[in-house]
């Protein structure tokens, strides 16, 4: 079905972003492909569709694969019928059902007579049956979108299916979905996430890096383990190479002090002999020369060691590099910091809630805001934050530092360079060099202190953000974090988890991704 010889691609400023890709796709495989934010994982798919071109090897494929990209804006211009390529021909059988049987609408038609019953179908299982396909996609929230798209998978009937990022929109009710569709589907499947459900619900991994693609025969779970064993082994291998360094240390510094030593007694061997005073120099020379080949021999020994042992610390995953740590709230714990009381909110005549809210938030709780998409979750949020009043009940709001950390972590000024952003954050006068050791920490070289944050990614704006908030004098005593995994690769989520697991103060969390949650200790959870 798909066949992926040597590939490699290229970006336009000609840096390579990949290479020595091989895969292989029969027919109902299910593979998951992961790796690092800016591996080129969605590059990978355009690819295969044929949007992007690579720079070498060859792609065989022998059916048109279904492409669902991660972002949907591109399509906010057109109707959904439009969008999944389907108003042809609802068009054409629509005509013919009226008595316009030309050759025209046939062939728009293709004799597929079942077109709009396989619609109906489609957006009933996706739960949109209060859709209608002449909809602009523009009025559609993002999970809708993404159900749009998934549906088109019924109605076309792919062989190969392209998902890139399928469940970043979609609330727990949409994802209990997508799992039983990947799990019953016959379709073929390459799909790209970040969801640990997801990912464990496919039997088959596929890392991507710029070495190439190495394939796990099992779910995430297993690529976990052997992930795991990889690292022990890394590790040790680290340990074996720093013995060997410290001993070839120690064995040049015995083997220079005995030449000196034998140098010496040579010397006063020659003067108490009364050799001639050229012939001591020529002896001198030659002494010096031996001693400068044997630290020479030495040094190249030392040096290949220690290249061995920076390039196995290389390889070391991220997490393993960062130092995090908050420093503590000044709140004490179980203080009142959020008190609503029947609230509700009006947009019209229109109550957001069915019934008003009662809700306390007490300082140093783990707490979960639940709720389908449209259920009120960010209207919540403003009002938690001061930003928006609710227009029935009352609210009361302690005194307190409260950081609202998005999806976009839109904190992060586009305009600011690395190093700026954090040095706005520093109210305690730190020196230069100390802010640039807590942004090496932190996984920003000396390359990336002058990049705008316009230029960075998801995974970096975060650890950015995180590092500036280590950087000020006080951890805030609330962080609010609003679908934080949904633009991170798996391993920048498990640094997020690892930050958030090392803060102490009041943690309140909107997110669907339930595995994240639970790796965060919330404790309580809220369903709006």
């Amino acid at each position: 079905m798909l066949f992926l010889q040597d590939l490699s691609y290229l970006h336009p400023n000609k840096e390579l972003l990949f290479e020595n890709i091989y895969l292989t796709v029969n027919s109902r495989d299910k593979i998951a492909l992961i790796g690092n934010n800016g591996s080129g994982k969605s590059t990978l798919l355009r690819l295969i569709t044929g949007e992007l071109q690579p720079h070498k090897g060859q792609i065989i494929l022998d059916t048109v694969p279904y492409y669902i990209p991660q972002l949907f804006g591109q399509y906010n211009h057109l109707t959904i019928a439009q969008a999944l390529r389907i108003e042809g021909k609802l068009l054409a059988l629509q005509e013919i059902l009226a008595g316009h049987v030309t050759e025209h609408n046939l062939n728009q038609l293709n004799d597929d007579w079942t077109i709009e019953e396989r619609c109906q179908e489609a957006l009933q299982y996706w739960q949109l049956n209060e859709l209608s396909l002449s909809q602009p996609m523009a009025t559609l929230s993002g999970g809708q979108k993404t159900k749009v798209f998934l549906a088109g998978i019924h109605i076309h009937q792919p062989q190969l299916v392209l998902l890139d990022e399928p469940s970043n929109h979609l609330d727990i009710a949409g994802r209990e979905l997508l799992y039983g569709f990947i799990a019953t589907t016959t379709c073929a499947l390459i799909v790209v996430s970040h969801d640990r459900k997801l990912l464990n619900g496919l039997p088959a991994i596929a890392e991507l890096s710029k070495r190439g693609l190495t394939q796990y025969g099992g779910n995430y779970d297993f690529y976990v383990e052997q992930k795991a064993i990889a690292n022990n082994a890394l590790g040790q291998d680290i340990q074996s190479r720093e013995k060997a360094l410290r001993k070839a240390k120690e064995k040049e510094r015995e083997t220079m002090e005995r030449q000196q030593k034998l140098d010496a007694r040579g010397k006063r061997k020659q003067e108490k002999a009364g050799v001639a005073r050229i012939m001591m120099n020529t002896l001198r020379n030659s002494a010096e020369n031996s001693t400068a080949k044997i630290k020479g021999a030495h040094g190249e020994k030392i040096d290949g060691i220690a290249d061995e042992l920076q390039a196995l610390r290389n390889e070391l995953p991220d997490i393993d590099k960062m130092q995090l740590g908050f420093d503590n709230t000044s709140l004490h714990r179980g203080k009142v910091l959020f008190t609503a009381t029947g609230i509700n909110h009006e947009y019209g005549a229109q109550r957001l809630w069915k019934e008003n809210l009662d809700w306390q938030i007490n300082s140093g709780e783990r707490i979960a805001i639940k709720g389908l998409n449209g259920s009120g979750k960010t209207t919540l949020i403003k009002i938690i934050l001061g930003e928006l009043e609710p227009t029935i009940g009352t609210v009361y709001r302690a005194d307190n530092k409260t950081v609202y950390i998005d999806q976009d972590y839109s904190l992060i000024n586009n305009q600011q360079t690395v190093y700026e952003q954090a040095q706005q954050y520093n109210r305690t006068g730190l020196q230069e060099h100390e802010i640039k050791i807590r942004l090496n920490r932190f996984l920003f070289s000396k390359d990336d202190w002058d990049k705008p944050g316009s230029a960075l990614s998801g995974g970096e704006r975060m650890r950015l953000l995180l590092c500036c908030l280590t950087i000020g004098n006080q951890a805030p005593d609330i962080i609010m974090l609003d679908e934080p995994t949904n633009n991170l690769d798996i391993q920048n989520i498990e640094i997020l988890t690892a930050a958030v697991n090392a803060y102490a103060g009041t943690l309140l969390v909107v997110s669907h991704d339930l595995h994240f949650l639970e790796q965060v200790n919330v404790e309580n959870t809220f369903n709006v």
